[in-house]
């Protein structure tokens, strides 16, 4: 009587898509520099969790101390001058999280659908232990039989943590930032 063969395994193909890495594993990346391509492995999965309405893991991204801003004119120097489109500490995050979490938040009713592209990542300048990360976006939003686009840079301030990585400080510079804008609810 023959003896059955083992399939041969397939050769692993790499892929693109951002990889979560379970708890017990993030502790060994502590020791690892913040590189370009974990930078934009994070930026892509920051984009998914938005996509994907999970707010509550978005906001888990952020340092305690951390600042979202999307200034109002172009080459805006400080959140403090000028008023702002957007400029939220970490207790506004969590309001604003909250608020889109509520079944009763009228200005997504229905809900946003949203579609975000990440592009052009870069590293601005680093530290051993943060860095500051510069990128493209294109986020398009879809309500209400309605389409509204929105593009710009994004100036994220990444910090490592407890072997993963989180955000400081995120900047948004919206193209038209000068121009009309009706109300802003699904952050960028």
């Amino acid at each position: 009587m023959a003896k059955r063969r083992k399939p041969k395994a397939k050769p692993r193909v790499p892929t693109r898509r951002p990889v979560l890495v379970a708890r017990h594993r993030a502790a060994s990346r502590a020791g690892e520099a913040l590189d370009l391509a974990r930078c934009e492995r994070f930026l892509l999965h920051e984009a998914r969790l938005l996509d994907d309405g999970n707010f509550d893991d978005w906001l888990a991204l952020f340092t305690p101390d951390a600042w979202y801003w999307v200034p109002s004119e172009p080459d805006q120097d400080n959140p403090h001058d000028t008023v702002s489109l957007i400029y939220d500490d970490r207790r506004l995050l969590e309001t604003r999280v909250r608020r889109l979490a509520s079944p009763r938040i009228y200005s997504q009713e229905p809900r946003s659908r949203t579609s975000r592209i990440v592009s052009n990542v870069s590293i601005e300048d680093s530290g051993n232990s943060a860095c500051t990360v510069r990128s493209k976006f294109l986020m398009i939003e879809y309500r209400r039989d309605s389409q509204r686009l929105f593009a710009g840079t994004a100036f994220h301030r990444l910090v490592q943590a407890d072997g993963g990585i989180l955000i400081a400080s995120k900047r948004v510079n919206l193209v038209n930032c000068d121009e009309p804008l009706d109300g802003i609810v699904v952050p960028f």
